[in-house]
């Protein structure tokens, strides 16, 4: 198996799992924007794991924006909307795809 198929498999599973959890409570509450931060930040654990994430969300949207302009990956900002739609779960791995697409591509147009 190729590194861009592990990519793909961590893809899938970085947008169902965690929308598993979401959209069964955003089924059950609408878009109730007040609920849904009082439930995210009830605790000082929960508050911890969203500092965690925004922070590599930041992080990976740095990423994404200097590595695609470095590489002249064309659709780079799809990992963008990925990160902020789903997460960083979802935005990474789809990025790592398409810069493993992009580094073979240009690999193999070099020989």
């Amino acid at each position: 198996m190729s590194l861009k198929h592990v990519y793909l498999i961590f893809c899938v599973l970085g947008a169902a799992l965690p929308l598993s959890q979401f959209v069964p409570w955003l089924i059950a509450n609408g878009a109730d924007l007040p609920l849904f931060f009082d439930q995210l930040l009830v605790n000082s654990i929960s508050r911890f794991f969203v500092f965690d994430v925004v922070i590599s969300a930041l992080v990976l949207i740095t990423l994404i924006v200097v590595e695609s302009n470095r590489l002249a990956i064309k659709k780079g900002w799809l990992a963008i909307v990925a990160t902020l739609c789903v997460g960083v779960s979802l935005g990474l791995p789809l990025f790592l795809y398409q810069r493993q697409l992009k580094l073979e591509t240009d690999s193999q147009s070099v020989t």
